[in-house]
């Protein structure tokens, strides 16, 4: 078939792994030897379609099938590519592309380097050929695909986790044999988001705008989005084991959270209709008490102006049938606890202050990491719109797009700054010294009761003291979180002789426990 000149003409580049892309086999290397052979043909390129693979199997479908309606549309006769396995490399694609050169004498497919051209009119043995490279291609994409499994198989018996660990984490060592360790500038983040998530004050939405305040950024740097910060929450990776296909392993990667922690939050996540939703009425109880007998979560509605919990009607409960329980019902049986974890030995107190100032030296460099982050967030935001500003300069970039990564860039540093600034008049005397669990526990009462208490106060101070709330029959049932545990059951047992153990010991049983800051109490107390 001769060969007409000045025929319109697509060119479709592919490249099969951002390997190739880095060692020089690139698209822009790609389309321009294909330009340069339709050039030298006597054909006009119309479009250039580009795709890599590691853009994922759908988005290189949907670029073939965008190419081909293109053609179409615009009555292209001839596509362009270097060979068989640039067009395609499954037989899903073969149908529509025989089809395309079917239906008009005049359409044609060039294989640049394999000098072949198909075309209506082509001979059995150039049809037979184009089936053969084409099963070719496919048989090499799924051998490739079989060693990749085998492979991220053998990993994971290894304790080895296939694929880019989450945040909080980065990839060490050379391509082949890399492992995950943990990334100092994110670790202290992505634990303070599971204890903030676990006191069950946080709906995903709130943890994030929260977290991004604290500093903690994606990979663009940019918000975590409620998706993401839900995939997060779930991955049991950050307790040391590894997700893949439905399956759990063990991994050899250095745990960032305990595994009672992951699974408290998995709880919370499952929830349904609990997580606050920051309204202007928000019950102080909300999502706190679950009934003892069938485990649903007692609901709140407000009535001339006081709150009252009622069990969920469409549970079927022998504790539903006996009517509601008052807010103030609630308080009054839960003050006697709030005075149990009052320590009244100042021995204790004094034992108790050398104790935690030990057990929460790491909120001292959570609080130094924190600024750390904030300050390096600031830098990069500097640094970007430093660069876009040069290359809009040197017409390397639009103007439209430089004037965007500027204006989010501009946005970022002043939120980092916001924060630094939040940092700096916040926690940081309590995270320095490290020592006001026992205040907390002196005032509970005091600090609940305040006038200054806002609800967020009250549910803050709820989740530091109890783990949990039951109802039954009118009754509330408590359990204290490990830190409270330890001061109602363990402090009044010690014989105070300050031994090393027994201050590990305590650190060990309190680990879990969210402080709360001096100035917060003092603020109530006023």
């Amino acid at each position: 078939m001769n060969i007409e000149p000045n025929l319109k003409a697509v060119i479709y580049c592919r490249v099969s792994s951002k390997e190739q892309e880095e060692t020089g086999y690139s698209l822009p290397a790609q389309e321009k030897f294909l330009r340069d052979y339709a050039d030298k043909n006597g054909f006009d390129v119309a479009k250039a379609f580009s795709v890599s693979e590691s853009a994922g199997g759908k988005t290189v479908r949907k670029i073939f099938n965008k190419m081909m309606e293109f053609a179409e549309k615009n009555k292209i006769t001839v596509i362009i590519v270097e060979t068989t396995d640039r067009l395609t490399r499954n037989f899903a694609d073969v149908p529509i592309i025989d089809d395309w050169i079917m239906k008009d004498e005049n359409h044609q497919i060039y294989l640049a380097k394999e000098g072949c051209i198909l075309h209506k009119s082509s001979k059995s043995h150039e049809w037979f050929m184009w089936r053969v490279k084409v099963a070719t291609a496919e048989y090499y994409v799924r051998l490739l695909s079989e060693n990749v499994k085998k492979g991220q198989k053998e990993k994971l018996s290894q304790g080895y986790f296939p694929q880019k660990a989450p945040v909080g984490y980065k990839s060490s060592g050379d391509k082949g044999h890399k492992i995950h360790i943990i990334d100092e500038e994110k670790a202290l983040l992505v634990k303070k988001m599971f204890e903030l998530f676990d006191t069950g004050n946080y709906s995903i939405k709130k943890l994030a705008e929260v977290m991004y305040d604290e500093g903690l950024r994606n990979e663009n740097g940019r918000k975590i989005g409620k998706s993401r910060m839900h995939e997060y929450l779930s991955n049991p990776f950050y307790y040391g084991k590894m997700e893949w296909n439905n399956q759990i392993y063990d991994g050899k990667h250095k745990p960032l959270i305990s595994k009672g922690l992951f699974m408290s939050v998995q709880s919370k996540l499952r929830r349904k209709g609990e997580a606050p939703q920051y309204k202007k009425h928000l019950p102080v109880f909300k999502a706190k008490i679950r009934c003892e007998e069938c485990g649903s979560v007692i609901t709140w509605y407000n009535k001339k102006g006081h709150w009252y919990g009622s069990h969920n009607i469409y549970k079927e409960c022998s504790i539903r049938r006996r009517g509601c329980i008052r807010q103030e019902e609630v308080e009054k049986q839960l003050f006697p606890y709030f005075d149990k974890v009052a320590p009244k030995n100042t021995k204790v107190l004094k034992w108790l202050e050398g104790a935690l100032k030990e057990n929460h030296a790491n909120e001292i460099d959570y609080n130094a990491q924190k600024r750390e982050e904030l300050n390096r967030i600031i830098k990069l935001a500097d640094e970007r719109m430093e660069k876009s500003y040069r290359d809009k300069l040197d017409d390397k970039m639009p103007v439209v797009l430089c004037e965007k990564i500027i204006a989010d860039s501009d946005k970022e540093k002043k939120d980092a700054l916001e924060s630094l600034v939040k940092l700096g008049k916040s926690r940081v005397r309590y995270f320095q010294a490290g020592y006001a669990i026992h205040e907390l526990a002196m005032h509970a009462q005091e600090v609940y009761e305040s006038e200054k208490a806002t609800t967020e106060d009250r549910r803050l101070l709820l989740s530091m003291i109890f783990s949990n709330l039951g109802l039954n029959e009118g009754k509330i049932g408590t359990n204290y979180t490990k830190g409270f545990e330890f001061i109602v059951n363990w402090a009044p047992k010690l014989n105070f002789t300050f031994e090393p153990a027994k201050m590990e010991d305590f650190t060990n049983k309190t680990s879990d426990f969210s402080p709360v800051s001096p100035e917060f109490i003092a603020k109530l107390r006023r």
